[in-house]
């Protein structure tokens, strides 16, 4: 089973989730559903993210619910440091790679003390600001549930992410500290980014980089879907959902 774009086959299409497959935090549009369940049942689908568990069951197995094809969708949370699949139907955990609790402790005093110090720590928040997700730390700086416009005007050009972000890389030399989603900072164990989750996939399924076709919003340098392209799959910059919707009716007629 397979999809074809430019004449190039590809057994394994995988996505990004906030900002690509749907809007930041949000379920999967109605649209976005009857896509995924058509894609499914010409290729594998792989959605990759710096979400945990609970976000990809509340924006995509909620909604995508129970159909024929679900043993082709694989999930990794967490930038690929968790890993789900459907099996005996239930969704199981392959691997899951959490940090110590030493590594937490000291990831979430580190990030809060820079937001502080930074000025980047806000009193109108809507969710908790810090979030162990057990393989990862995550900093958002509107809180968990902040409203997508909230988020999109807090920092349109990646500047006070940024400068979190180089603040607790320097002070955690022995963790990764990437940018996340567009008002969030993660924290994972030491070379871990989208590129290992897409090392870890292929060595599970026995793929090569040919046989991968990914979409993302953040493809540009220092985006966080950039490791994936990196690798040398073919990747596919998406501005939003609607973008993605658009691409993915093209590559299915």
């Amino acid at each position: 089973m397979a999809v074809t774009q430019d004449g190039k086959s590809y057994s394994l299409v995988m996505f990004d989730l906030d900002d690509t497959l749907a809007a930041s935090k949000s379920p999967l549009s109605d649209e976005m559903v009857d896509l995924m369940r058509r894609l499914l049942g010409q290729a594998s689908v792989c959605i990759i993210s710096g979400g945990n568990e609970t976000q990809f069951r509340n924006q995509v197995l909620n909604r995508i619910g129970s159909f024929d094809g679900l043993e082709r969708l694989h999930l990794m949370p967490t930038c690929g440091t968790h890993y789900l699949r459907f099996a005996d139907g239930d969704w199981e955990t392959v691997y899951k790679e959490d940090l110590t609790e030493d590594q937490k402790a000291r990831a979430l005093d580190v990030v809060e003390t820079g937001a502080r110090e930074l000025g980047l720590w806000e009193s109108k928040t809507w969710g908790p600001i810090l979030e162990d997700r057990g393989s990862q730390i995550t900093f958002s700086a509107l809180g968990q549930k902040a409203p997508v416009d909230a988020k999109a005007a807090w920092d349109p050009d990646g500047g006070k992410k940024e400068s979190l972000r180089a603040y607790a890389a320097q002070r955690l030399p022995d963790l990764e500290v990437r940018s996340g989603g567009s008002t969030s900072v993660d924290i994972t164990r030491k070379g871990i980014d989208k590129a290992y989750g897409a090392r870890r996939l292929m060595e599970l399924l026995s793929l090569g980089t040919g046989d991968i076709l990914f979409f993302g919003d953040r493809l540009d340098e220092g985006g966080n879907d950039r490791p994936v392209a990196d690798l040398g799959i073919d990747s596919v910059q998406v501005h939003g959902h609607e973008d993605t919707a658009t691409r993915l009716t093209a590559l299915l007629a």
